[in-house]
This record gives structure tokens, sequence and C-alpha cells, in this order.
């Protein structure tokens, strides 16, 4: 469980939290992880990490919540403007892509959480695809892209983007962090997709 600020303040200080809590899960995984290392790479006394959180696994449930906020804000905005569902589809990868290079240890997080909280996983999983598969369904129906199930697809396409990232961004960490995606890996990659979802596939029509 864990306490809304009330001021401003407050909610600095909460941000603070989670991000040293952030850098604790991501380098050493829960188990390891030090409620007093977090305090200390917060900056703030022990009791005032208690007025927010109460304990770990609190604080752990809410980065996991507050780093599947912000990741859906950056795909939301970013594909805002796009005129139709394929060009959706080349943004909102885009912008997936990005703030996981910014953010590596999302992968981790998540990762943990399947043991550590798997409500938080399903939490995390579950308010991408609901989107995902209405705006799937609507394109869909529209003839936008191919006759597609609008559930399994928005898990494939999921898929492809965890699994794409973690080999070009995550494993490619170092000391000056997570490099970008390389190009060709992105053009490629939406290339593949483009040619799964798009209602004409080449070869297809006579």
């Amino acid at each position: 469980m864990s306490s809304a600020p009330r001021t401003e303040r407050g909610r600095r200080t909460r941000e603070r939290i989670l991000e040293s809590a952030l850098k604790e899960f991501g380098k050493v995984g829960y188990h390891d992880a030090s409620i007093v290392r977090i305090t200390e790479g917060a900056g703030v006394a022990m009791g005032t990490f208690y007025l927010y959180f109460d304990g770990k696994l609190a604080v752990f449930n809410e980065l996991v919540e507050d780093l599947n906020r912000r990741m859906r804000h950056r795909m939301t905005a970013a594909i805002a403007a796009a005129p139709d569902r394929l060009a959706a589809e080349r943004a909102g990868f885009r912008a997936f892509f990005e703030f996981t290079s910014e953010v590596p240890q999302l992968y981790r997080i998540i990762r943990q959480a399947e043991f550590v909280s798997p409500e938080a996983m399903h939490l995390h999983y579950g308010r991408i695809v609901e989107g995902y598969t209405r705006a799937l369904a609507e394109a869909s129906g529209s003839g936008e892209i191919a006759p597609v199930d609008p559930e399994v697809a928005a898990w494939a396409l999921m898929g492809i983007g965890e699994i794409v990232g973690m080999r070009w961004i995550l494993w490619q960490e170092g000391d000056e962090g997570a490099p970008p995606i390389p190009d060709d890996v992105f053009e490629h990659t939406m290339d593949f997709i483009t040619r799964a979802l798009r209602p004409d596939p080449v070869g297809d029509t006579p």
C-alpha cells in the first residue's frame, strides 16, 4: 500500500524515492534490494520513506505502475498525430524503443514481477493490451489493416517489441547506459510488422 502525497513537495519526494528504487531494483534485484540504500539514494530519512510506502513490496508495486504509466503516456503522445494504424504502429514502436533505451531497468523489473508480484505484472501487461486490442479491432474493422484477431495480434506485437528491445537495447547496455535501437533493426522490425498488418500483403493481390 502506498500513500499519495498532498503537497508538491511531497510529490517530488515520492518521485525521488521511486527513482532511487528504480536504480536499486534494476541493479541488484528485488530480493537483494535495500530500503536503506533506496532512502540514501533519494536523500530522505527512513521515516520519510514509510510516510509513502509500507515497505519494499509496496514501493516495488508502485514502481511497476509508475513505469507503466510513463511508458503508455509516451506511446500515446507519439501516435496522437498518426494518420492511420500502420503509421501509429511505427510511431508507437519508436516511442517504446526510445523509452526502454532511457529506462532499460523496465525489462528487469517486469521480469522480477513475475515472481515478486504477479498482480503487478498482470496490471502492467493488462493495461497495455486493453487499449492496444481496442485500437487494432477498430483498424481491422475499418479495413485499415488486415482482418486479425485483435487480442492475439496485440500480444504478438507486444512480444516483438519486448524481445527485439531486449536483444538490441538491454543486452547492449554498458557503462554509458543503453544504446538506441539500431536504425536497420528498427526498419526491419517495422517492415515485418507492416507486411503482417497491411490489408493487401505482397503476393496476395492478383
